[in-house]
């Protein structure tokens, strides 16, 4: 940004009435707070899966399941871990009032994160027809976790989506950007949530 386009938007009305705030917000508080409330009920919910694990010794997944196919969760891991990457980008560009930086880094991380959901359904599609949310214990988990975490990406996507809008508008400056911190620590807690879902569920079976 140059000194005069700096000088423009810090002089702008809007600059006036939402200028960034200093420090740690109390939104950013709130967000945070919101990301460990949520990162203890993952932590439950993949403890619940070890437990129940560890009462069928003899065969895992039970009622003869076999063990998930790692093709498609690696793909998907591929995709959405590398997707906090633009984040940070576009995070750092909008503070030095770089809004293209912005605009490109959220449009990634929408496509990268549309791609996660489109390769997560087609692997619903396909265990679906082999065993079911009430087929038995592993089922059940199997389905909630995963669907639970799929429920945080897509409102993570709102998120992305709703930021990506505002900012064709230029809604976001150097001075204003409170927004774009916030949704960034929701993403980054997504892609951490689904390294745990990986581990979890697809590589701790092959261990």
């Amino acid at each position: 940004m140059s000194a005069l386009e700096a000088a423009r938007e810090s002089t702008s009305p809007q600059a006036l009435t939402t200028e960034m705030p200093s420090g740690r917000t109390p939104a950013w508080w709130g967000m945070v707070l919101f990301v460990l409330t949520e990162a203890t009920l993952f932590a439950v919910l993949l403890g619940s899966f070890f437990y129940l694990r560890f009462q069928h010794p003899a065969q895992w997944p039970p009622g003869g399941i076999e063990k998930p196919e790692l093709e498609r969760p690696l793909i998907m891991t591929a995709v959405l871990l590398p997707s906090s990457l633009p984040v940070i980008w576009a995070e750092r560009g909008i503070r030095k009032g770089q809004r293209w930086r912005l605009r490109l880094g959220l449009l990634a991380t929408l496509l990268m994160g549309l791609s996660f959901l489109t390769v997560q359904g087609l692997e619903y599609a396909s265990d679906l027809q082999k065993y079911t949310f009430t087929t038995n214990v592993y089922g059940s988990l199997f389905y909630t976790i995963t669907g639970f975490h799929g429920l945080h990406v897509t409102i993570g996507l709102l998120m992305v989506a709703w930021l990506l809008a505002a900012a064709l508008r230029g809604s976001f400056g150097y001075r204003r950007h409170e927004r774009v911190r916030l949704t960034a620590i929701y993403w980054h807690f997504v892609d951490i949530v689904w390294a745990g879902i990986l581990f979890t569920i697809y590589l701790s079976e092959r261990l």
